[in-house]
């Protein structure tokens, strides 16, 4: 049996012309695309109650965590600052308490942009809720360029897991405008731009969580190094049964 790899839903907040309906959950098609080359059958989960999470567990081997909102701020013990962008709390609750159980239950977990900011907040860290808070921070992070070319480089630190598949200096598209703060206990920083900004994190513990800040989803077709992040977590979810 294939690895399957679980998506917790965006949120559709206003109606479209196929469907007259607000609030509909959906999965970003590149994320399924990359999921079914890499080996793995896709499991698409709306986002409930948090208390129900627990009945989603054995439905999955692996997990990616996507891109989308802003993360609410209060879940790091801040309140929103001017240039914060839309948030939505519910996807929030739901996420976090999946990623909890996911770990608990030795899940291979895979964080996108938003998904590496919901784990680092989840595990106890904090986030920039714009650049524009770290006066560091030079580099544009939200090209204009299409979403599927590479934009800037990252660097990529020796002996860990994301320089074994993609080496020293990748070249990655970046869609963002939160950054990681303060890295969570249990979690490192192994990549970063040529500002600072944190670009990937691993865990300390196991190999578990890889999370990185760029979209591979959006380059896997034409970029064989971000198929292989897709190809790693599917190795991981089967190595985790």
């Amino acid at each position: 049996m294939r690895p399957r790899i679980a998506v917790p839903a965006d949120t559709l907040t206003e109606a479209t012309n196929v469907i007259n309906e607000r609030m509909a959950p959906y999965a970003p098609k590149p994320i399924i695309e990359a999921i079914v080359k890499s080996g793995g059958v896709p499991v698409i989960l709306p986002s409930v109650d948090p208390q129900f999470v627990p009945d989603y567990i054995d439905l999955f081997d692996g997990v990616i965590f996507a891109g989308g909102a802003d993360v609410d701020p209060t879940f790091y013990g801040e309140e929103p600052h001017q240039k914060l962008g839309a948030t939505y709390r519910k996807r929030d609750l739901f996420e976090i308490e999946l990623l909890k159980e996911s770990l608990k239950a030795s899940k291979a977990v895979f964080g996108i942009c938003r998904g590496l900011q919901v784990i680092n907040v989840a595990l106890g860290g904090t986030l920039y809720q714009d650049l524009s808070e770290n006066p560091a921070t030079v580099l544009k992070h939200s090209q204009d360029a299409p979403g599927n070319f590479p934009s800037h480089h990252i660097t990529v630190s020796h002996e860990t897991k994301l320089h074994y598949l993609m080496g020293d200096r990748p070249y990655v598209n970046s869609r963002h405008h939160q950054i990681v703060k303060k890295v969570a206990p249990n979690l490192k920083a192994v990549a970063s731009a040529d500002d600072g900004v944190v670009e990937a994190l691993e865990s300390t513990e196991n190999d578990r969580i890889l999370a990185v800040q760029w979209h591979p989803e959006n380059m896997f077709k034409h970029y064989p190094e971000s198929q292989q992040l897709f190809a790693d977590l599917i190795k991981r979810a089967q190595n985790g049964n």
